[in-house]
C-alpha cells in the first residue's frame, strides 16, 4: 500500500498527515506505530484530516505509540496553514473532538491558533481524588538528588502537568517523564512540562508528552505553561514559552481565551509504502 502524505513541524514537533477527505485510509495502530517510528518515516504524530459539515476540515491526533491525543496544537497550526494554502484563506476553521478551532494565517509562516479557556478544576484535568491543582504535591528530584515537591495540573484539551524548576539541565525528562505521566493521579496519562522562568513574560521549557515521549515542543504544552505562571493574574496576560528551536506566544484575553502564536515549516509532500 502507498499513500500520499505530508510532513511538517511546528519548532521541530513534527507530523505525518494524512487527507482522509476523498479516500479514507484505515490505519492499523501497529501501522500508526511503524509511520511514526524514527526508523521509517518518523514523526511525534500522526494526523488525519476529515471532512467536516461545521468546519473547514476535521482531525485527528494519534501518538507514535499508537494511542489517541485529545488535542494538539503545533499539529492543528499546521494543518490550519495546510488548509488555508488549499482554500487559499487566512482564517480556518478545524473540528476536534467536537470543538471549533479557528486559527489566522500571518506572514512569514506564522500562525495564530484560538485553544479555548483552560480548565484548572481536579475534575476537568482529570485527577483520580480531588486534589489542589496549584500544588499537586508530587515530587520530583535531579539530577543531584534534591527533591523538589509541587506541579500544577492544567487541561487545555488534553491533561498536563507543569514543574517551575531552577535549571532544566539539572533534571533528567527522560527518566521523570514516564514516571509522572503514568502517576496514579492521572487517570489519562498526562503531559509533564519543565519550566525554567526568565522573567515573568518569558519560560524555557522541555516536555514530555503521553504517547510520545520528549519532543522538541508541544503547543499544548506552552499554553499550559503560561496558564501556570499566571495563575493569579490570568487575563490580559502574554508569555513567550522557548523550546529549544524557537518560542511560541502565549496570549490569553480578558475573556481567558488562550491564543497561541508560533511558525510553522513548510509543507514536504511524502509518500509512504506500508
Amino acid at each position: 500500500m502507498e499513500i500520499n502524505a505530508f510532513k511538517m513541524d511546528g519548532l521541530g514537533n513534527d507530523f505525518v498527515i494524512i487527507d482522509q477527505r476523498i479516500k479514507k485510509i484505515n490505519l492499523t495502530k501497529a501501522q500508526i506505530i511503524k509511520i511514526c517510528d524514527r526508523n521509517f518515516i518518523g514523526c511525534d504524530q500522526l494526523i488525519y484530516i476529515n471532512n467536516s459539515s461545521i468546519a473547514d476540515a476535521s482531525i485527528e491526533f494519534y501518538n507514535s505509540d499508537g494511542s489517541t491525543s485529545g488535542a494538539c496544537g503545533n499539529g492543528t497550526r499546521c494543518v490550519a496553514y495546510l488548509i488555508s494554502k488549499e482554500k487559499k484563506l487566512k482564517n480556518i476553521s478545524l473540528n476536534i473532538d467536537n470543538h471549533i478551532l479557528n486559527s489566522k494565517i500571518l506572514e512569514n509562516f506564522e500562525v495564530e491558533t484560538t485553544i479555548g479557556k483552560p480548565k484548572t478544576n481536579w475534575k476537568d484535568i482529570p485527577i483520580s481524588r480531588e486534589a489542589n491543582t496549584e500544588n499537586l504535591n508530587l515530587k520530583i528530584k535531579d539530577i543531584n538528588k534534591n527533591e523538589l515537591t509541587g506541579g500544577i495540573g492544567v487541561n487545555v484539551g488534553n491533561p498536563h502537568v507543569i514543574f517551575f524548576v531552577q535549571n532544566l539541565g539539572n533534571y533528567d525528562l527522560e527518566n521523570l517523564g514516564p514516571e509522572i505521566e503514568n502517576h496514579e493521579l492521572f487517570p489519562e496519562k498526562c503531559n509533564v512540562t519543565l519550566a525554567e522562568k526568565i522573567n515573568d513574560k518569558h519560560f524555557k521549557v522541555r516536555v514530555w508528552e503521553r504517547g510520545a515521549g520528549l519532543t522538541k515542543a508541544c503547543g499544548t504544552a506552552a499554553c499550559a505553561t503560561a496558564v501556570a505562571a499566571n495563575l493569579k493574574n490570568l487575563e490580559n496576560s502574554t508569555t513567550e514559552i522557548e523550546f529549544q528551536l524557537g518560542k511560541l506566544r502565549v496570549n490569553i484575553d480578558q475573556e481567558t481565551l488562550i491564543h497561541m502564536k508560533g511558525p510553522v515549516s513548510q509543507i514536504e509532500n511524502i509518500k509512504i509504502k506500508l
